[in-house]
C-alpha cells in the first residue's frame, strides 16, 4: 500500500480515498490481494504508525518498480523497461487528479495568488505523479565551463530511457499503421496507455500521468505541460491543439507575447521551422520555456542600434557565437511589428560574401529565425514590464564541404557533437548523446597514462576523439588524475563554444562584422 500513501501523502488523492485507490491498483497489477490491515484502512492521517513506508519519498519510482514486477508476474505487461514503465504510469494515472480538476486548481491559483504560483503547484504535482521523472534527470551530467562567449552549461543527457533491444528488433518486424496519437506532442497524449514497438503503429510512451492545462494563444487552444526529461529548470511545453507543422511567422511570434503576458515569470522560445538549423520535432507546431536563465540571455552587447520605423524599440547585437540581435520594448504592440519586420527582412536576405543565400533558384528557403521571448523589469530581472525578443538568425544552406549544413557543427566537432542546434542550444546550454560518459572516461584514461595519438586512435571507445585528445595532451602536459577530468571537460564546453561559433552567420571576424552592419543597417 506504499504507493497508495505515498499519494495521499502528497496531495494526489484524498485520505478518505485510500482503500478505492489500493483496490484500483490491486487490479492494474492484476492481483486481488492481499487486502490492506485494518490498522491502515483506519488511519486517520499520515502521522499514523500503520501509514507504510515510501510514503514521504521524493519521487515514487521504487514503489512503482516493485508494482510494475507484480504486474509482471501476473502477466499484465511485458517483462521490457517500456512495459514496466506503460504499468507504472497507468499506476500513478490512477492516484492523481483527473485533468478537469487539474486545470480548476490551477485556475483558481492563478485567479487568486497568481501565475507564479500556479505554475509552482503545477509543476510539483507533475514532480509528485512521477511524470517528470526528476530521478531520471538528476542522471544527467552537467558542468559549467568559462569561455569567451561566457560560462556555457554542458549536459550529457541520461534521463531518456535506452531502448530494449528486444524492443528494437521487434520494431523492425512490426508492421506499418497510421499512428494515434500523431506524435508525442498532441494534445491526444492526456491519458494514453503506449504501445510496445510490436504494435502496428510503433512504439509510445504511456502518459496515463499526464496532465495538460489548457491556455489561449493567438486565439487558438494550445496545451501546458511539463517535458518529462527536463533540461533546466521547469522546462515546460506550449503545444498547438492541432497537429501541425512548426512555423516562425507573424502569428507564432504573437502566441510568443501571448504566453508571457499569461507567465510573465517564464521564458517561451521556438526552434526554427527549416531542417537542419530547426529543432527534433517539426511536424507539431510547439514552443518551450521554462524559469531558466541561460548564457544568452546574460551576454554582452556588442553594438546598438534603433530601428526607424519601430521608436519605441530599442536594439542590441549581442555578442553571442550565433547571430542574436536583442530587441526590447515596453509597447508588446510596436516590439511585436519590429520583430515580424526583421524576421521578414532576414527570410529574403542574401549575403554571398559570408555564405548566407535566402533562397535557391527553385524557391526552396534557407533562412529563418530562432526567436525567444521574456518580460524583465529595469534590473533585468524576470517578471517585469519590458518584452524582450531574443531573434538567432539561422541559414541551412549546405555545400560540399559541408554537407550536413555550412552553418552547422563542422566534422571537427563531430565526436561531441553533431545533431541539430536547435532552441535550448541556441541559449548557451549543450544537450550531449550520452555515448560520452564511457568515451570520454576512457580518454581520460589514456592521456593519464600518456597514450600516443596513435594509440588513443585504435582504441575503440577513445578512436573518435584521438586529434582532439593529442590536443588537450599537448596543451596541459603532465596531466594526472588530479586534473585529467576537469581538463577533459574544459575541453568539451570549448567544443560546444566552435559548435556554436560555426552555427552563427555572421562570424566575428572582418568580413562577417561587416555583413551583419549592412543587415541590420537595412532594417
Amino acid at each position: 500500500m506504499g504507493i497508495v500513501d505515498y499519494a495521499a501523502n502528497h496531495g494526489l488523492i484524498g485520505w478518505a480515498d485510500r482503500v478505492w485507490g489500493a483496490n484500483a491498483v490491486l487490479e492494474a497489477v492484476g492481483a486481488t490481494g492481499p487486502g490492506p490491515s485494518d490498522a491502515w484502512v483506519l488511519a486517520e492521517g499520515p502521522d499514523s504508525p500503520a501509514v507504510t513506508k515510501g510514503a514521504t519519498a521524493t519521487a515514487p519510482d521504487d514503489l512503482l518498480a516493485t508494482l510494475a514486477e507484480v504486474a509482471v508476474d501476473n502477466g499484465c505487461t511485458a517483462d521490457t523497461a517500456s512495459g514496466r514503465d506503460r504499468i507504472a504510469m497507468r499506476v500513478m494515472g490512477l492516484l492523481m487528479p483527473k485533468p478537469s480538476e487539474v486545470e480548476a486548481t490551477f485556475r483558481d491559483l492563478l485567479a487568486q495568488s497568481g501565475p507564479k504560483a500556479a505554475t509552482d503547484w503545477f509543476y510539483r504535482i507533475c514532480c509528485d505523479a512521477g511524470y517528470v521523472r526528476r530521478t531520471a534527470i538528476a542522471r544527467n551530467v552537467c558542468w559549467n565551463t568559462q569561455t569567451s562567449w561566457g560560462s556555457l552549461e554542458i549536459t550529457i543527457n541520461l534521463s531518456k530511457p535506452e531502448k530494449d533491444p528486444r524492443e528494437i528488433a521487434a520494431a523492425g518486424k512490426a508492421p506499418a499503421g497510421e499512428k494515434y496519437p500523431a506524435c508525442q506532442l498532441c494534445i491526444e497524449n492526456e491519458g494514453y496507455s503506449g504501445r510496445a514497438a510490436t504494435d502496428p503503429m510503433g512504439a509510445h510512451p504511456a502518459r496515463q500521468n499526464l496532465r495538460i492545462i489548457p491556455i489561449s494563444l493567438g486565439g487558438e487552444r494550445w496545451g501546458l505541460q511539463y517535458s518529462p526529461y527536463a533540461y533546466f529548470n521547469e522546462h515546460c511545453i506550449a503545444m498547438s491543439a492541432r497537429h501541425r507543422p512548426m512555423h516562425v511567422d507573424r502569428a507564432s511570434l504573437s502566441c510568443l507575447f501571448d504566453f508571457v503576458d499569461l507567465l510573465p515569470h517564464y521564458f517561451i522560445g521556438s526552434n526554427a521551422d527549416l531542417p537542419v538549423v530547426g529543432g527534433s520535432i517539426l511536424s507539431h507546431d510547439h514552443f518551450q520555456g521554462g524559469a531558466h536563465v541561460f548564457p544568452m540571455m546574460r551576454a554582452a552587447t556588442a553594438e546598438r542600434f534603433s530601428l526607424p520605423d519601430f521608436p519605441e524599440v530599442s536594439g542590441e547585437v549581442l555578442h553571442w557565437p550565433l547571430s542574436v540581435l536583442r530587441l526590447s520594448s515596453q509597447s508588446r504592440d510596436q516590439l511585436l511589428d519590429a520583430c515580424d519586420h526583421v524576421v521578414a527582412a532576414w527570410r529574403g536576405w542574401s549575403d554571398e560574401s559570408v555564405g548566407v543565400i535566402a533562397h535557391d533558384a527553385d524557391g526552396t528557403p534557407h533562412n529563418t529565425v530562432t526567436p525567444i521571448v521574456r518580460r524583465v523589469d529595469a534590473q533585468g530581472n524576470v517578471g517585469g514590464t519590458t518584452y524582450e525578443a531574443y531573434l538567432a538568425l539561422r541559414c541551412n544552406v549546405t555545400s560540399a564541404e559541408h554537407p550536413l549544413g555550412v552553418f552547422h557543427p563542422h566534422e571537427e566537432w563531430h565526436h561531441i557533437k553533431r545533431e541539430n542546434i536547435g532552441l535550448i542550444e541556441v541559449m548557451g546550454l549543450a544537450i550531449l548523446p550520452p555515448r560520452l560518459v564511457g568515451e570520454l572516461g576512457r580518454v581520460e584514461e589514456l592521456l593519464v597514462a600518456g597514450a600516443t595519438r596513435e594509440e588513443m586512435a585504435a582504441d575503440p571507445l577513445a578512436s573518435s576523439h584521438a586529434d582532439w585528445a593529442a590536443q588537450l595532451a599537448e596543451e596541459n602536459p603532465g596531466l594526472t588524475t588530479a586534473n585529467v577530468h576537469q581538463v577533459v571537460r574544459d575541453g568539451v564546453g570549448l567544443v560546444f563554444s566552435h559548435v556554436l561559433e560555426d552555427a552563427g552567420v555572421f562570424k566575428w571576424d572582418e568580413a562577417g562584422r561587416a555583413a551583419q552592419k549592412r543587415f541590420v543597417a537595412s532594417l
